[in-house]
This record gives C-alpha cells, sequence and structure tokens, in this order.
C-alpha cells in the first residue's frame, strides 16, 4: 500500500494543485479549526467504510462540546483514490450535530471491493487532515495478503503513545482494538500527563476524556493509518463491570444513576469511534457483537465480554475458586455464545479470528488461584465454546486478546489439566500501548511448569503485527522499551508461524 505523503497527512490536502475542490460553508478565518480530533475510518465492507470526525475546536471544555455551539453544522466530506483527491469516487455532505457533539458517521459506498482509497472532511472553511482507508475483498474472493495489528489498554497518565505512531508506520490494512481505549480514573498528580478532571461519571465527563485522548497526535496518526474495527472493555464505563453489576460502589452511585453512567459511556463511545450506525447505542445498552468477512481469507467475529456477562465468581481478582466451574455461567450470555457457534459453523473464511478483551486460555498461579475477571472465571463457557468449535470442524480458530498489560501466545488444549490432548486452537495476546508503564524486559513465563500450553510471554509495552495469507498468519510481538518518554523505536520481541489446517504455535 502507497504510504501517505506527510504534507498532506498534516495538512489535509489544502492547496494540493489540481485537486477536487471541498465545498466552502462560510470563510476559511471565520471559525477557528474544529478538527482537532483527528480522522479515523472503520467497519471496512467490500462496497462501503465508515468515516468518521467529531467538531472540536477546544476539545478539553468541561461541557464535553469541544468549543462549538449548540448549532448544527453542515460537513462535506470526499474519498478518493489518490492522496491529491483528483479522482473522487465518492462525495457529499452529512450533518453534524450539536446532539451529537458534532460527531459524525458517513457510509461511503459504492466502493470497489479490496481497493485502497483517502478520505477527508471540509467544515466552517476549514479542511481536516487526509486519512487513509481499505474496502474488504468481495465474497468468495482471498485479495491480497493482509496486515492486520491489533492493540488495547491506552491509559493516558501512564505513558506516550508511541506504540500507536509504530502502528501507523507499519502500513497495515486493518487495525483491531480490543478494548480500553480510554480510562475512567480521575487526575492524578505526578503521572507522565494527567487526565483532565475528575473520575468521569457523565456525558460531558466522557465526551471530554474521549476528545482528550483524540487529542493525541500518535493516535490520530494510528486512526488515519487504516481501517478499524474495535470492541470495548470494562474501562471504557468501568473498572471490571460486569453487565449492570458494578465492582464496588466506587464513586458512591444510586441505582439510577450506574444505569446514566453505562448510558452515557456507551452513547460516548458510539459517537466518538467509527462504527457503524447499526452499532448506535440504545438506552443503556448497545450492540457490539458483530461478523466482518474479510472476503474468503478471514471472518472477525468480534465479541462482547461485558455487557451479559454474569458477575465474576468469588468477588473479583486471582481466585481459587470452584464456583467459577458452575454450568450455568456465562461471559457472553447465550444469546452471543449462540451467535458465535453459528457463525463459526458457517465456514466463511480460511481464518476464523475471534477478536475479543480477556485471557482466553487457563492461566494458573502456583497455588492454583486464576483470574476471576478473564475466562478463567467462567471455565464452563469457554468449554463450550472450545468444543463447539471442535464439534463444527472450524478449521482454523484464532482467539486475539488484549486486557493484561503483557503480551503472551499460547495454545488452545482441549483439556488443560492434559498437556499431552489435542492443540484445538491458538491465543494472541497483545500487551498494552501504555497502561502500566514501561515495563521490564523480563521474557519469562510465569508459572510456566503449570502451564506448559502457554508459549510466549513479554513484559513489554506496544502491539501484535500479524500478516495474514491463505497458508498462514505469521504474528511478531512488537514492543517498545519506553512510554514514559516519547518516541522510542519499536522492535520484534517474539515471532510465530500458525499454519493452515494446524492449529497452535510454530516458532516464526
Amino acid at each position: 500500500m502507497r504510504k501517505i505523503n506527510r504534507r498532506i497527512f498534516v495538512l489535509g490536502g489544502l492547496g494540493a494543485a489540481g485537486a477536487v475542490a471541498l465545498p466552502v460553508h462560510g470563510a476559511l478565518a471565520a471559525t477557528p479549526y474544529p478538527f482537532k480530533l483527528g480522522v479515523a475510518s472503520g467497519e471496512p465492507a467490500p462496497d462501503s467504510v465508515v468515516l468518521w470526525t467529531r467538531l472540536a475546536p477546544t476539545p478539553l471544555n468541561a461541557d464535553g462540546q469541544g468549543g462549538m455551539t449548540n448549532a448544527d453544522v453542515t460537513v462535506d466530506w470526499q474519498v478518493a483514490t489518490t492522496d491529491r483527491f483528483t479522482s473522487l469516487v465518492a462525495a457529499g455532505s452529512v450533518t453534524a450535530r450539536y446532539a451529537d457533539a458534532h460527531s459524525v458517521h458517513v457510509v461511503a459506498g459504492g466502493l470497489a471491493p479490496d481497493s485502497d482509497y483517502y478520505y477527508r472532511f471540509r467544515a466552517q472553511g476549514h479542511i481536516s487532515a487526509v486519512g487513509r482507508t481499505r474496502t474488504a475483498p468481495a465474497a468468495g474472493s482471498f485479495g491480497r495478503d493482509l496486515v492486520m495489528t491489533f492493540a488495547s489498554c491506552a491509559h493516558y497518565e501512564s505513558g506516550y503513545y508511541t506504540a500507536y505512531r509504530r502502528m501507523a508506520e507499519e502500513n497495515p490494512g486493518l487495525v483491531l482494538h480490543l478494548g480500553d481505549y480510554l480510562y475512567e480514573d480521575a487526575t492524578s498528580s505526578g503521572s507522565v500527563r494527567e487526565h483532565a478532571g475528575a473520575e468521569i461519571v457523565s456525558l460531558a465527563d466522557y465526551r471530554r476524556r474521549y476528545a482528550q485522548y483524540k487529542s493525541d497526535p500518535d493516535l490520530q496518526a494510528a486512526h488515519a493509518a487504516a481501517p478499524w474495527l474495535l470492541v470495548p472493555d470494562d474501562h471504557e464505563v468501568e473498572n471490571n463491570y460486569a453487565g449492570t453489576v458494578r465492582e464496588n460502589n466506587s464513586p458512591a452511585l444510586t441505582a439510577a444513576q450506574w444505569t446514566a453512567r453505562r448510558t452515557a459511556a456507551y452513547r460516548a463511545y458510539y459517537e466518538n469511534l467509527p462504527l457503524r450506525p447499526s452499532s448506535a447505542p440504545s438506552g443503556n445498552s448497545i450492540g457490539l457483537y458483530r461478523r466482518v468477512r474479510w472476503g474468503q481469507l478471514a471472518t472477525f467475529h468480534m465479541l462482547d465480554t461485558r455487557q451479559y456477562r454474569d458477575d465474576q465468581a468469588c468477588g473479583d481478582g486471582r481466585k481459587v475458586c470452584a464456583d467459577a466451574d458452575l454450568p450455568g455461567r456465562t461471559l457472553t450470555g447465550a444469546a452471543q455464545e449462540g451467535w458465535l457457534l453459528d457463525g463459526l459453523g458457517q465456514h466463511l473464511g480460511t481464518w476464523d479470528i475471534m477478536g475479543q478483551q480477556v485471557f482466553f486460555a487457563r492461566q494458573l498461579d502456583a497455588a492454583g488461584a486464576a483470574n476471576m475477571d478473564a475466562w478463567d472465571g467462567y471455565r464452563a463457557s469457554r468449554s463450550r465454546i472450545q468444543q463447539g468449535w471442535v464439534d463444527r470442524a472450524v478449521r482454523n480458530p484464532l482467539v486475539l486478546t488484549g486486557d493484561v498489560h503483557r503480551a503472551w501466545a499460547n495454545d488452545l488444549k482441549a483439556d488443560y489439566a492434559n498437556p499431552g490432548s489435542a492443540t484445538i486452537g491458538t491465543e494472541l495476546v497483545c500487551t498494552s500501548i501504555s497502561s502500566g508503564g514501561n515495563g521490564t524486559a523480563d521474557t519469562a513465563i510465569p508459572d510456566a511448569a503449570i502451564n506448559p500450553h502457554i508459549r510466549f510471554y513479554s513484559n513489554r509495552r506496544g502491539y501484535v503485527r500479524t500478516t495474514i495469507s491463505r497458508s498462514q498468519v505469521r504474528a511478531d510481538f512488537r514492543a517498545v522499551a519506553t512510554v514514559t518518554e516519547h518516541g522510542a523505536p519499536a522492535a520484534t520481541v517474539g515471532s510465530f508461524v500458525i499454519t493452515d489446517g494446524r492449529p497452535g504455535l510454530q516458532a516464526g
């Protein structure tokens, strides 16, 4: 894929010779620059992609409106085959509404499959940065090999987003984000950089926090480099919540206030990310589990492991807990579990990729304790899904995971208590973008003797770069040495290959 011209990325194509002009609504100098949160695309299909932006000339205003008035604003958009916009393939206008924090979601249709495009916006006489996007291959077509990066956990106060910048430099065709896009906690003095305001609870709070995160230039670069698929974890709402159950009553909220908080969080999540209108929230729920086909090459089953789960067994944290084995417990809810197994049984692509949030494989410590917030706290649920893909003869099940601020690579076993049992799938776990700070150079697998199916561990920050082809998936674990200082290079700290028809990890 052609690298985007830096001048045009920064200036949004303003003044590019031969460019097709966008209509102007108002004089250029009449209002301050409104595109300070950048641009994004997502949810690629063979014929369309979602384009996103949000107008916010002063992003950190406490009212969450980013310095905009209560008037709706016309936003023009263009899609072209080059970053100079000399050959348009789609264009139009959309209204950025005050009620939606002046965010827009454009479903740009009429596009060709497996193709690269560039897009931009204009509003109030100003033109945005240029983003690059890509459509999925047509059904029945493999298309080009896919470079897909995935990441999670970007705590703003813990460090800089250098890993996002390095992801953008990989020129990926697709980015998956697996949760904790932002964090809800209050300002903490002495951090690398500080959150604006107290712990977020109201809609205005969530909108301002998204604006602060999305003001980061490295995150903007990653969004502008490729289309994204996203699912949230817990911090987009509140730490370790389970369905309608809170981890604790901090901050103190009534039942009505907790419902209002969840409603605000889901609304702000949709407003600030490139999701299709089908994912728009309805009250205090949001429809986020969905299937995205990448031609015959891969099917992405994007899961929601927060809204429908039972409460964590035996409280929370690491426990030795018999209740984790109760057969009725579920992490996904019955409807989503059935939807997932039905989709896996359709054999739509060579690779069935489950994008989800929490550690999937068994992971015990020396005392036999496990994380009750992960799939180890919902063992019957995990067993049903694993047995479900075995029963359906799923050829290449691949689980992608975030949450734990460390990188791991795991063979998924038919029976974790029997290391000699069949390997029936593979799990790749990305580390955090910044959460947890710099980390260490440690690569010794914790409690390796108890967990022989765990093949790799790293305590650095970064992301995973995958190259998906018809014959294999190559996974490169990429890490930066520091996030407390900006601009560190990325290095590969581990590589594996998963071969078509052969579940499990092979050394890369």
